[in-house]
Formats: C-alpha cells, structure tokens, sequence
C-alpha cells in the first residue's frame, strides 16, 4: 500500500491501474454476453426488457454488498481488524438474500414490477422469474467484493482481472448451452450471471485466504476491533450510494410508459451494455487519484488526461459510423426497430462518458481528504435532475424510446460533477480564508 512519501511513477500507476480496468472491461463483457444471449431468443424484446427489469432492481439490493471492496481496503490491515468487517458484512448479506426471496416468492415481485413499474404481465412475469436465481447474486457478489478489498490493500490487482477471465469463460460456456437448448427465458440470462459470480468470488475468497494468512493477527497501527467502527465507516457510503441506486428502477418504470415501452426499456438495456464495454476500463480513476493525489498530484493529473478522453472517442466511433450498427447486428445479434432504437440510446450516452472520468477523479480526490459528505450531496443532485430530466423527456418526447433513458442519466452526471466540484472548491476556499 503506498503511503504520502512514497515515490510513484506512471509506469507504477499503470501497473496498478490496468488489471483493475480489464477486469471492469471483462465484467462488462459478460453482460454483453448475456444480453446477445437473450436478443436471439424468439422474443426478443420482451425477455430483454423482463430481463433489464430485474437487473435495475437488482442495482439497489447489490450496491450494499458491493461497498464492502472499499470498507475492506480502507480499513483491513491484519486478521483482528478483517473479523469485525465480515461480521458487518454476514447481515448485509442476509438482508439483500431475504429482500431477493420475497420478489421472487412473495406479492412484492408484483408489486414492483407489476404497479410500481407498470411493466405489462409477460414482462412482470419474466422479471419475477428472472429473480428466481437473481435472489443469490448479491450474496456471491458481495463475497467478491469483500475479498476483494484485502486483494486491492495488498496490490494483486492482477487477481482481479484472473477471477474474471475465469468467470467470463464459465459464463459464455453455459450461454452457448442455453443458446443449444433454446432461449425463451429471462431466468437463462441471470442464472448465467450467478453462475458466473459464483466463479469470480471462489477464486477472489482463495487468493485472499492465502494474503490474510500472511498478514500480523495484530497491527500496532490498527485500532478497527469492532463492528461499529466497521459500520461507522460503511454507512455513510452506504447513505450516499442508496440515492442513486434507485434511479435505474425509475427511469425504467418511465420509458415503459412511453408509446413503445417495451421497446424502449430493452434499448436502453442494450446499449447501457455497450456503454458500460466502452467505459468500463476507465472505472478506477478515483483509485488513482485516493492513493496518489495528495503525494503526488501532477502524476495523478498526468495520468488522468492521457485517459480521460479516450472513452468519448471511442464512443464516438460506435454511435456514429457503421462499427455500432455492426455490433449490435453480429455481436449482440440485434436487428430491425430494436437496432435502431439501441444506436438512437447509444448516442444519448455520448455526454455521460465525457463526464465520467473527470467525477471519477473528483470522488477519489474528495475521498482522499476525508470528505465523503460531499459526495453525499452531488449523488443527491445527481437523482434530482435525472429525475425531473426523464419524467420532462417523457412527457415532452414519448417517442424516443430508450435515448430518453440516457439523455436524463448524461443530465444528472453533469449535475453531480457541477454540484461537487463546487462543494469542494467552496470548502477548500473557506478553509484558506480560515487560515
């Protein structure tokens, strides 16, 4: 783990950083795999929307879990102090294992996806099936993230990128059987997820197993021994990350109003997949800028513009020449009204990956200096505006399907990075004057 005087170069920020961007890259890959599953299913649209329905629910029951990489490797630094925060972790886990159940085996799966979203019944259906075996995923996800997080202390980030070639390997193998047998089921493509989950947190609990062993049962250093400390830290990330998680459910309740609801739930669902791809490598910004900015700041801004406009290109080349209707017609295996819609909600993202890594660096560089409410309040600012952006473009224009979906995500990114940026600069301007 660097500390404050410790030397970094930009070849050491490489080495740290890709492993971690591959594995983001691959994980991204494996819901491209998933959804080119569904698409060739013999209907398409309606499996793709049950599908996209239960993935957006799933946001807000897996967030909690996934936290756990950060809490993790910010506070783990020997055996006693890794006890309490698995101990934290065992009832997030029951609590998202429970909450799964009941959608799956409960009136609560019709509920949301039936009143709440007002999905049509083949699609509320199919999102209720699709939880059948979605309840597991936070469960193994958040066992990922865990371990995970004593893997990132140590510096394996290669670990990372290993666990994901394996797990993507297992996945495009069941989906080649299911594409054999025949798809017609939202439940094939979220099996495949768990299935694929199960692989990465076995190999991310066995690498970190063999690290925790060789860590002191004891650091002078460390004071965490109990689980309140744990949850003194976890929960205000917890707080922040609950305001966002819930935009997805919403935003997909209101394109399944729209004049082609369906249709415009399953694009939005497909080309957020290809954007995710694009943007996926350039995820781990606010590491860098966390572990670095305060030692070595014109690296960490070095660093950042070499990368940061390279996720903005790239999506320029896929929403506007023929690569993106290629892929989405021989990778994804979508055609017709669908392939349209998805390259029209393709576009609508081109703003947010311009935005993303500029407010990944400032999180990090806000986390860094301990002032994690801030991003309380940009997150806040974030759902506001994407909240009233989609229920404007909804109503103002109904017919552009799921670009309306992208268009209110890129108006909120833009709103937290406004709204955080000038928290920040407020904060540290008021503290000078102090001075």
């Amino acid at each position: 783990m660097p500390n404050d005087t410790e030397p970094v170069s930009l070849s050491r920020l490489f080495l740290f950083f890709i492993p971690m961007g591959i594995s983001v890259l691959l994980i991204n890959l494996s819901h491209v795999i998933i959804n080119g599953t569904l698409a060739r299913s013999d209907n398409p649209e309606m499996i793709l929307a049950g599908y996209a329905l239960a993935m957006s629910l799933l946001g807000v029951t897996e967030k909690p879990a996934v936290l756990f990489r950060q809490t993790c490797s910010a506070l783990v630094r020997d055996r006693t102090s890794f006890r309490p925060v698995r101990y934290v972790s065992f009832y997030v886990f029951g609590a998202s294992l429970a909450f799964g159940a009941l959608v799956a085996y409960s009136p609560l799966g019709h509920w949301i996806f039936g009143l709440a979203y007002g999905a049509d019944p083949e699609v509320e259906r199919e999102a209720i099936q699709a939880y059948y075996s979605l309840m597991f995923l936070s469960v193994f996800s958040g066992i990922r993230c865990l371990y995970q997080g004593v893997i990132i202390y140590k510096m394996r980030t290669r670990w990372l990128t290993i666990a994901m070639i394996f797990r993507l390997g297992g996945m495009f193998a069941l989906s080649q059987y299911f594409l054999t047998v025949g798809v017609d089921s939202a439940m094939q493509g979220t099996t495949t997820f768990v299935f694929g989950m199960i692989i990465e947190a076995s190999i991310s609990w066995w690498e970190a197993s063999r690290l925790l062993k060789q860590m002191p049962e004891k650091d002078e250093n460390c004071d965490v021994t109990e689980p309140k400390q744990v949850a003194a830290f976890y929960n205000p990330l917890l707080y922040s990350s609950l305001i966002v998680v819930w935009l997805m459910p919403i935003l997909n309740a209101l394109l399944g109003t729209t004049t082609r609801g369906t249709l415009a739930v399953a694009s939005f669902a497909v080309a957020g997949s290809l954007m995710n791809l694009v943007l996926g490598f350039f995820t781990y910004f606010h590491q860098i800028a966390l572990l670095f900015v305060k030692s070595n700041p014109a690296i960490v801004r070095k660093f950042v513009l070499m990368l940061g406009f390279v996720p903005p290109l790239l999506m320029v080349l896929l929403a506007f020449t023929p690569i993106g209707p290629w892929m989405f017609a021989h990778v994804l295996g979508v055609k017709d009204e669908l392939l349209q819609a998805c390259i029209h909600a393709l576009r609508g993202f081109l703003p947010f990956v311009l935005i993303f890594p500029w407010l990944d660096t400032l999180n990090g560089i806000v986390m860094a200096h301990g002032e994690t409410k801030l991003m309380f309040g940009s997150q806040l600012a974030n759902a506001v505006i994407t909240a009233i952006s989609i229920v404007l473009l909804v109503w103002l224009l109904p017919g552009w399907s799921g670009a309306l979906g992208s268009l209110a995500l890129s108006l909120g990114l833009l709103a937290e990075l406004i709204f955080l940026a000038w928290l920040f600069r407020r904060r540290h301007m008021n503290g000078l004057k102090a001075v």
